[in-house]
């Protein structure tokens, strides 16, 4: 075989393209590795970063990529050629470009400035001088193919062709009766190539839907975006919904404001039932408009036969759950090992300190205290030191408001979401101290509120309120022995009026005067407690041997 002339001062065909190619290449061995055998994130970025400072750094950023789980697709050569996307940047000898893939959690939008805030985070921890010339999102979604079953074509034709066999031979059909095979996926034409080829053993392979995209005339939207479509339809139908809820029976400027709300929301879900599909927008208008009607007849009450629709507190307290509940669940799936340590060891340190200080039951100590009582004069059962312990747990909900946010910001790529490690150390001793601040300040606030209830139903004469398991109760107290020689502490007892009895503790009945606002601790042995029916009814007239 004869080679082709060329002319002279040309290079061969395989010199020439080796000459046109860029100078930069890929290795595959270098290819870096995630650090765990199934590294999970949301989405790719590919970057294109400088490195700058010769060799030695070179080899430094190769190691953090590397350690981060970002692969190297490219690099340019030592020579300070073109880097992997064409001359753009001044040649350098001293630096060197990459092209690399940052895989990361968070939203599609604005994640190319996520990765890049990532990258640049990770070359300072490093110590090296990096630059992120370019980043753009790696968009990959799956299309959403028609899926069918294989079937034998041979045992459905060899129904006799009468109409009644016919149709219950279809049926049969549609109930799986022929299935013969797996499942394929692709155009009815791809479907059924597939599944003659790779089906050999079945003579008459056939396929039938599983689903109704085949018949579309286009293709559907890929499956993601599909997911996202759907989810914006069915947020602006709520937010519709909850609107004109707030909106009855407001008037003024209230009701033109969520009137106004209401219909920025039903634009919206028109907009997003025109774009659920790639054809038949007006069925997407129209279901959209349906959902709306229905959320709303059902928000005010309509669809309910009591006419029981959703309250205000109703909505709001669902909004705040659930935006909690995702915004720590989008906090939580993102955490690396160093940030499990710097957030969940000072949260679940709180906690634990929250539960200890509710075991030794500091919410009955302080209402004690507001009483001149000690901890030790209330007996308070088991069950309610455990109901107490959830009362200062759920006095820390509003706090996780924060992190939630944090997460919330975290997912959306909010450049003050990430911050460095020091940072984070700083920002979680503030937060640990607010936690701790704040459940404070609010058992305080729980106990001074008890012991004005139960202080001003003293006044009055009526029956106390109860306080986790502290039960105070009217009593008529008849001395057993001369007044004399009662043995106390506390004001000088009046047997013709009832007094607050918290029960009797080692032995001493723990009583409270409403006229002196003072304890009385006598010994139970001395004495004889009868129950009062208020506070301002006269007890009987002593014995005359106790007087």
């Amino acid at each position: 075989m004869t080679s082709e002339p060329r002319a002279a001062g040309t290079l061969p065909p395989d010199e020439t393209r080796a000459a046109r190619k860029p100078t930069w290449r890929t290795e595959p061995h270098r290819r870096s590795k995630p650090r765990m055998p199934h590294a999970r994130y949301d989405q790719r970025v590919r970057a294109l970063v400088e490195v700058r400072g010769g060799p030695d750094d070179w080899e430094e950023a190769q190691r953090c990529f590397e350690e981060h789980g970002w692969p190297v697709r490219g690099f340019s050569t030592e020579t300070g050629g073109e880097p992997p996307r064409g001359p753009a940047l001044d040649p350098d000898p001293e630096a060197r470009v990459y092209e690399i893939e940052v895989r990361l959690f968070g939203a599609a939008k604005a994640c190319d400035r996520g990765a890049a805030h990532r990258v640049r985070k990770a070359m300072r921890g490093a110590r090296l001088e990096a630059y992120v010339r370019f980043a753009e999102p790696v968009r990959r979604d799956r299309e959403m193919f028609s899926h069918w079953r294989v079937v034998d074509s041979a045992r459905h034709r060899a129904r006799p062709p009468h109409s009644w066999r016919r149709t219950v031979s279809r049926l049969a059909l549609r109930c799986g009766w022929y299935d013969a095979g797996g499942v394929v996926s692709g155009h009815p034409r791809q479907a059924l190539r597939l599944a003659r080829t790779h089906t050999p053993q079945i003579a008459g392979a056939g396929v039938r839907p599983l689903d109704g995209r085949w018949r579309g005339t286009v293709r559907y939207w890929p499956e993601e975006e599909t997911e996202h479509r759907l989810f914006h339809a069915v947020s602006w139908s709520l937010l519709t919904a909850a609107a004109l809820v707030f909106a009855a029976g407001r008037s003024g400027f209230a009701w033109w404001f969520w009137v106004t709300v209401a219909g920025l929301g039903a634009a919206g879900g028109v907009r997003a039932g025109a774009r659920l599909a790639r054809e038949g927008r007006r069925f997407g208008v129209v279901t959209v408009l349906l959902l709306m009607a229905f959320l709303t007849a059902s928000g005010l009450g309509l669809v309910d036969g009591e006419g029981h629709g959703w309250t205000r507190r109703q909505i709001l307290m669902t909004a705040l759950v659930l935006g909690v509940m995702s915004g720590l669940w989008l906090l939580v799936r993102q955490w690396s090992w160093g940030e499990w340590v710097a957030w969940a060891v000072p949260l679940v340190a709180t906690l634990a300190l929250s539960s200890f200080l509710a075991a030794g039951s500091v919410l009955h100590a302080l209402y004690a205290d507001g009483l001149s009582l000690s901890p030790d004069d209330l007996e308070v059962p088991a069950v309610w030191q455990v109901l107490a312990a959830a009362k200062l747990l759920t006095l820390l909900s509003p706090l996780l408001v924060v992190p939630a946010w944090w997460g919330i910001a975290r997912h959306r790529h909010h450049s003050y979401a990430a911050p460095g490690e020091r940072l984070n150390v700083a920002l979680n001793a503030c937060f640990f101290l607010l936690m701790l601040g704040v459940v404070t300040l609010q058992a305080l606030d729980s106990a001074s509120t008890a012991v004005h209830r139960t202080t001003e139903a003293a006044e009055r004469g009526d029956d106390p309120p109860s306080y986790f398991g502290v039960e105070p109760e009217w009593t008529c107290v008849e001395p057993a022995v001369p007044l004399t020689r009662l043995s106390g502490e506390g004001p000088h007892l009046s047997p013709k009026h009832p007094y607050l009895s918290f029960g009797v503790t080692a032995g001493t009945a723990i009583l409270w005067d409403r006229t002196t606002h003072e304890p009385l601790k006598l010994q139970s042995s001395q004495i004889r407690l009868t129950p009062a029916e208020s506070g301002t009814t006269r007890c009987t007239k002593p014995t005359t041997g106790a007087s």
